[in-house]
């Protein structure tokens, strides 16, 4: 997790699945805990599972329930048809906004 004075920014690449459940957790609540906005960036996931859907929709549904806005960006196509199939792109703030790419990533998934 990026953090700066104004935002939480987390950053998801190679493969999300239930093996990340513990850490995604922590990562969760250490980004909900400043109380600012926060950006998931999800620019090189090259896989993601049903749990990271899962993780995406309590991510944003407790941010919001908590006053914080969560926005989720740059998803991979596959990501993308996948939260719209299910039609929870609203839910997740999903843009394509450009943002620059993280100098120092913490790895959630590798």
């Amino acid at each position: 997790m990026e953090v700066s004075e104004d935002k939480s920014r987390v950053v998801l690449w190679g493969e999300i699945d239930g093996a990340l459940r513990t850490e995604a957790s922590g990562v969760l609540a250490s980004a909900l805990e400043r109380e600012l906005p926060v950006v998931i960036d999800l620019e090189s996931v090259t896989f993601m599972d049903s749990t990271g859907i899962a993780f995406l929709v309590q991510f944003c549904t407790i941010g919001a329930d908590e006053g914080i806005e969560v926005v989720v960006r740059k998803p991979p196509q596959l990501v993308r048809d996948v939260i719209e199939m299910l039609g929870i792109t609203e839910l997740l703030g999903l843009t394509n906004d450009p943002e620059p790419a993280p100098e120092g990533r913490t790895p959630l998934a590798s």
